[in-house]
């Protein structure tokens, strides 16, 4: 006799299955997983590169990468002066937090760092009240009491959240960041409201320098699957830098395997830090991207 297909069993297969791939299929491959409503607020976001930012060893030049940085955030809050600029997000006043990101195979780099820093205490900030810290920041004191932060972290694949990204960079805030890995860390976005950073952060820089399009496993790490791509995203809004590296970095996989390959496990915590937390904008089609410096290769 043969079986009944019943709604539990359809709920069983849905579950397993990620949302876009889902929407895709119902749909025939012609609508996206987000809203396409005009009337829907949009954000800004620069990608600039610069093919010197790195040396003959592929490392960061200070100089470029400090020349890079104040055109984006010139060109991201129209002004024509960097510290203007920073003085529009950052007040003498606050105490600044620059989350930083120390994975040894690619961190987030000594010279963004110190192009950060630079312009903080130019703007008028005590050097006591700046600190750059990653996996100490619940016992720092200035992060303890920050007013503002600064997030900024390479782009990378990621082995439970599909890409390590500026939403996944605030995990060290919590006191168990393996309580967000389930589900490919679809709620990632979660904790930006639970521990009062959304307000506080005042700038994102997904540094695209030397990008991991592809990896095995925890903490997997091959230069070969890097490239000199040389450039940095810069946003206010965390979602809609992290969905544009995403999408370079899923150019660069197609480009490199010849065929699309999707990531493994999906980065569905940034289109769902839109639809499901409303952190941001994850939808292209609501990014207004501004390409600065060296277009070769952009992949976008």
């Amino acid at each position: 006799m043969k079986k009944s297909f019943t709604r539990r069993d359809f709920l069983k297969i849905t579950a397993s299955v990620p949302l876009t791939h889902l929407v895709s299929r119902a749909f025939g491959n012609k609508v996206s997983p987000y809203q396409t409503s005009k009337n829907l607020p949009s954000t800004k976001v620069v990608l600039i590169r610069d093919p010197e930012a790195l040396d003959q060893q592929k490392k960061p030049r200070d100089a470029v990468i400090q020349k890079m940085m104040d055109e984006a955030i010139m060109k991201l809050l129209d002004e024509k002066d960097p510290r203007e600029a920073w003085q529009k997000i950052i007040k003498p006043d606050d105490i600044v937090g620059i989350k930083t990101n120390v994975w040894s195979y690619i961190p987030t780099t000594s010279a963004v760092e110190q192009a950060i820093w630079q312009r903080i205490r130019e703007v008028g900030v005590p050097q006591s009240n700046i600190s750059i810290d990653d996996r100490g920041v619940r016992r720092n004191p200035v992060f303890q009491k920050a007013t503002a932060l600064i997030n900024a972290r390479p782009a990378r694949t990621h082995h439970w959240a599909g890409m390590g990204s500026c939403i996944k960079n605030y995990i060290m805030f919590t006191p168990r960041p393996s309580a967000y890995h389930g589900d490919s860390c679809a709620d990632l976005a979660r904790i930006w409201f639970e521990y009062n950073l959304k307000d506080k952060t005042r700038l994102n820089i997904l540094v695209m320098l030397t990008p991991l399009f592809h990896g095995i496993g925890p903490h997997h790490y091959s230069e070969k699957y890097t490239w000199p791509y040389c450039g940095l995203i810069m946003g206010t809004d965390p979602v809609a830098v992290d969905s544009t590296g995403l999408r370079i970095i899923e150019a660069k996989r197609k480009e490199y395997f010849g065929e699309k390959r999707p990531l493994q496990p999906p980065a569905k915590h940034i289109f769902l830090a839109e639809k499901r937390h409303h952190l941001g904008v994850a939808d292209p089609s609501r990014i207004e991207l501004i390409k600065l410096g060296w277009l070769e290769g952009s992949l976008i």
